[in-house]
């Protein structure tokens, strides 16, 4: 990949997240808020959480309120590390 190109990505990458927040609602600092552990374990249970939430109007798959960056964090390492995410995807396979 030309170094044009990857400057012009990540500034467009860099553009978008600009935009990005989250609302005050969605954040607590209370103490039973979930955090980054409850994130990480959120993150690693998302594909059984997301189908079960299509036949319940109770589950969810990301809780609201969090903690906020450290819960966002966790939820993201549950689904790419602990739940697969591009690990499995990457790997070439053999043909013996």
């Amino acid at each position: 990949m030309k170094p044009g190109r990857i400057l012009t990505a990540f500034a467009l990458v860099l553009l978008v997240s600009a935009c990005a927040r989250q609302i005050d609602a969605g954040v607590s600092a209370a103490p039973d808020t979930p955090g980054f552990l409850w994130g990480l374990w959120h993150g690693f249970i998302f594909p059984w959480s997301w189908i079960g939430s299509l036949f319940s109007p109770n589950i969810a798959v990301y809780a609201v309120p969090n903690s906020g960056g450290w819960y966002d964090f966790g939820f993201f390492l549950g689904i790419t590390v602990l739940g697969g995410g591009s690990f499995f995807g990457s790997r070439k396979r053999r043909r013996d």
